[in-house]
């Protein structure tokens, strides 16, 4: 028996529900029919602000783990929280129609901005996320005004060996006592929030598709991207070695902005986000000019 035959769906709902009760509480929900399956998005923040889209990680994150900037963020802006199609959320895919490009994915995401009546956005991002971010914002610099990389994946460095090699065991075998041992190790034994926790475990197993991945960025459209960036690193991520993602990002990006967040792990983000970057973020988001 694999961990799909065993998936509780009904308590991964209601660890999903549980962490969206730390959202603001005039939260909102959305349904948008893209070519790819509908797409459900978490809402919050004044309808005549400007936009934010917010993209999860992979895994076991969803929209749901954004709860710690929600509230600071929908001050300025219009946020909507994206669930990936094909990933654990309340999105659901379309049959086979996964996206399976890299343009799939931005034609998924130049959908869903339709579906909501955004024209344009600022666009964030964590780990895998922000990967999708970076590579819409090449595609589609059009319709997005500024870029957040929460540790941003396979943007600007590779995986580590030490993280691939004790990921492993949970991708064979992804069980809730696999994603913990995991989340425990690569956060370094951190207290973690346990309505997040329990989240990602129940979320082993989850009927997922297959992600779109593909090779990091080429470094001409990198240089070519011209707009503003912000990259917020963890500095204790064991995902990469953050010092080369800083390097490599502000040698390519015309105009990025790096900060290194000490003693954060890369699972601890973005819902164990400082205070002082949380402002940092809302600040960079804020801004009208360069």
């Amino acid at each position: 028996m694999n961990a799909r035959d065993t998936f509780d769906a009904d308590n991964f709902l209601m660890a999903y529900d549980k962490v969206m009760t730390k959202w603001p509480a005039a939260r909102e929900t959305a349904t948008v029919l893209t070519p790819f399956g509908t797409t459900h998005v978490n809402v919050c923040g004044p309808a005549d602000r400007p936009s934010l889209v917010l993209l999860p990680g992979g895994g076991g994150a969803t929209s749901a783990s954004w709860y710690a900037q929600a509230a600071e963020l929908s001050r300025t802006h219009r946020v909507f929280a994206v669930d990936l199609i094909g990933a654990p959320g309340r999105s659901t895919p379309d049959g086979d129609r996964r996206p399976r490009t890299v343009a799939d994915l931005s034609a998924w995401l130049d959908a869903l901005l339709d579906g909501l009546g955004v024209a344009e956005t600022d666009l964030g991002g964590h780990s895998y996320g922000a990967w999708i971010a970076l590579h819409h914002a090449m595609r589609a610099p059009d319709r997005i005004r500024r870029l957040a990389l929460l540790d941003p994946t396979q943007c600007f460095a590779g995986f580590s060996p030490a993280y691939l090699l004790h990921a492993l065991p949970m991708l064979l075998r992804n069980t809730p006592r696999q994603v913990r041992a995991f989340l425990e190790w690569e956060t370094k034994g951190s207290a973690l929030d346990p309505a997040w926790l329990a989240l990602q475990e129940a979320a082993a197993g989850f009927p997922s598709l297959r992600p779109v991945t593909g090779p990091r960025p080429a470094p001409d459209a990198l240089r070519g991207l011209d707009l503003p960036v912000l990259l917020l690193l963890a500095g204790s991520s064991r995902t990469h070695d953050p010092s080369k993602v800083v390097a490599r990002a502000e040698a390519l990006l015309p105009r990025v902005a790096t900060t290194v967040l000490p003693d954060v792990s890369h699972h601890a983000l973005p819902h164990a986000i400082p205070p002082e970057a949380n402002r940092s973020l809302a600040d960079f988001l804020e801004r009208s000019g360069d």
